[in-house]
């Protein structure tokens, strides 16, 4: 069976090695190296890895991946490549579950943020396992949005969202409605069919959970 956490993982870090700690990602005022540091905390950290999601740590967790960050390169793309066995998120019963989505996001991150980048043609598995994470996702992230949604995938399956009103449809390919629903829309490669106004603001609205 393939492990798609584990093939994002390595391509990531790969692809941090080539470009060096300070190339640029999508994360607005993050390098390569900060990103490194953020998940490198969210696996080996569980001090402060809920900080990535809970407002009272946020200060905490910022402390710590600074920290983590200060370490030589080398040394902290190899702990994002050999995760630890004991953690929560990333022990060989949890990985695929909870990192699949996680490292084909950051791989993305890194990669739409490099001059010529351009989608890659994911294998039908990995789509078949995001299209499922979207299933859950958009509904989360477009709970309070206020339109009628339909988001569809092409082969895939499609969902319904939004608290009602005007209609809009959201097409693309799984990893691309992925990266759309998280905030990433100004990369993410997805038609939006509506009204003008409301199909700039789906685009411009902070989206996720």
């Amino acid at each position: 069976m393939p492990r798609y956490a584990r093939s994002e993982r390595q391509s990531l870090a790969d692809l941090m090695l080539s470009l060096g700690p300070d190339a640029p990602t999508i994360n607005e005022g993050w390098s390569v190296r900060d990103l490194a540091a953020h998940l490198v905390v969210r696996e080996r950290r569980p001090d402060a890895a809920g900080g990535i999601m809970l407002p009272p740590l946020r200060r905490y967790a910022e402390r710590v991946r600074l920290r983590v960050a200060a370490q030589p390169f080398a040394e902290l793309v190899g702990q994002v490549r050999h995760p630890p066995v004991w953690s929560p998120v990333s022990n060989p019963l949890t990985d695929e579950l909870a990192n699949a989505m996680e490292f084909y996001i950051h791989h993305e991150d890194v990669r739409r943020a490099q001059d010529g980048w351009q989608p890659r043609d994911l294998p039908a598995g990995l789509n078949t396992l995001l299209w499922r994470r979207t299933a859950v996702l958009g509904r989360l992230a477009l709970r309070r949005f206020p339109a009628d949604l339909l988001v569809q995938a092409p082969g895939y399956g499609e969902l319904s969202a939004g608290r009602g009103g005007e209609r809009a449809r959201l097409v693309a390919a799984p990893g691309e409605l992925v990266l759309f629903l998280t905030g990433r829309q100004r990369v993410a490669r997805v038609q939006v069919d509506g009204p003008a106004a409301l199909a700039q603001r789906l685009r411009s609205t902070s989206l996720g959970i």
